[in-house]
């Protein structure tokens, strides 16, 4: 069975059915998170005055000679969609469905004129994943079957997100803050990062796991220092505290940091940055979306286990894709659960399609044909530029 089409598209999910009042309006509303534009007063307060605003969610459908189609999902709207339409997927129309690797060489060979990381393997993502729901659903087979099959009978899911009160009540034995100050507040700014992993700890107990998410905004003294302060709240992991090309500076924080588990890797671009970061980190963490999508995620988790390190991806538990992945990886031991909506909002009444949702702090994927993403053809259109 050949490839007829890949196209970036854009899909028309029905509105969520939000049957639920909200307690209160969710932290991300108004909280203030540290990032790397931090150190810039006008764009410092949230991520939004500085991220791209019309760079959204791209769809891929790979579709073959039989009209069967395969949707892989993937970000940063129309730089990626044209990689996908006016590159990527011209170059693949014709080759054979179950070529996923051949696919995933192809696209990083030839997108090496502009540069394969970042908006490139955005694209590649999209892709692989498509590609992947293709074969699941011409085999019949669920994709964490096509990977072996499952290394678990449910995955352990954790809550990014610091409403911490809600994610308790909805049954999480495991939550990762966002920090919110970074070296551009000073000593204040610690002050303030340890109060509040303090609070966390006190208010989750001792049968809770706390992490705390950087999101690049650190430098290498400010992550030791503050890594020092936090020393006695016993955290599980620290993660993605430094911009992910120093690696010299991921480097000098593991030599000096040895009491806590040090995590990144969600802004890295294929397998070839983390071989240079398995002796600097304990946890690698690429996103299935932008990463180069499931065949990179398969290559950088057998990489991670010979290094004895494990595998946590960056929102994994949200999407079907991460799910499988999971599912079917010994060394990915859980799924992360990034909790947007509103505290008193079911998880359910946000869910995307295909996505099994955790009930206790578990989960268990989806067990239908490819990734389990049933969009009807009539909600595809193509990407609107």
């Amino acid at each position: 069975m050949k490839i007829k089409e890949i196209r970036a598209v854009q899909v028309d999910l029905p509105a969520p059915q939000r049957r639920s009042q909200p307690r209160r309006d969710a932290w991300g509303v108004d909280a203030e998170v540290a990032n790397p534009m931090s150190r810039f007063p006008a764009y410092k307060r949230h991520r939004s005055l500085w991220q791209p605003k019309k760079w959204g969610e791209v769809w891929v459908q790979a579709v073959a000679e039989d009209g069967s189609f395969g949707l892989g999902q993937t970000t940063f709207g129309r730089p990626v969609a044209a990689i996908v339409d006016d590159h990527f997927g011209p170059m693949l129309a014709g080759e054979s469905c179950f070529a996923i690797e051949k696919c995933w060489d192809m696209m990083f060979r030839m997108s090496k004129p502009y540069g394969t990381t970042g908006l490139a393997a955005c694209a590649m993502s999209g892709v692989d994943l498509a590609l992947w729901d293709l074969v699941g659903k011409l085999q019949h087979k669920p994709v964490y079957e096509l990977l072996g099959g499952p290394v678990r009978d449910r995955i352990f899911c954790y809550a990014t997100g610091n409403d911490t009160d809600w994610q308790l009540e909805l049954g999480f034995k495991a939550v990762k803050l966002a920090c919110p100050y970074g070296p551009a507040d000073g000593l204040e700014g610690l002050d303030k990062n340890e109060r509040l992993v303090a609070k966390t700890r006190e208010q989750v107990g001792e049968g809770v796991e706390v992490m705390l998410d950087c999101y690049m905004a650190f430098d290498v003294e400010y992550t030791i220092r503050l890594a020092r302060r936090l020393k006695p709240y016993r955290l599980k992991w620290i993660e993605e505290y430094l911009i992910p090309e120093d690696i010299d500076g991921h480097r000098a924080v593991r030599e000096a940091v040895n009491w806590v588990s040090l995590a990144s890797g969600e802004h890295l671009y294929t397998r070839w940055p983390y071989m240079q970061m398995v002796k600097s980190l304990d946890i690698l963490q690429p996103d299935i979306k932008w990463v180069g999508g499931l065949s990179e995620c398969v290559k950088i988790a057998h990489m991670a286990d010979a290094a004895g390190l494990s595998v946590i991806l960056h929102g994994g538990g949200n999407t079907p894709y991460g799910q499988h992945f999971t599912f079917a990886t010994s060394n990915a031991p859980w799924a992360e659960c990034f909790i947007g909506s509103a505290p008193g909002v079911p998880l359910e009444e946000a869910a995307g399609p295909g996505q099994a949702v955790p009930e206790g702090g578990w989960l268990v994927p989806n067990d239908a044909p490819g990734f389990g993403i049933e969009v009807a053809e009539e909600a595809i259109r193509p990407f609107g530029y």
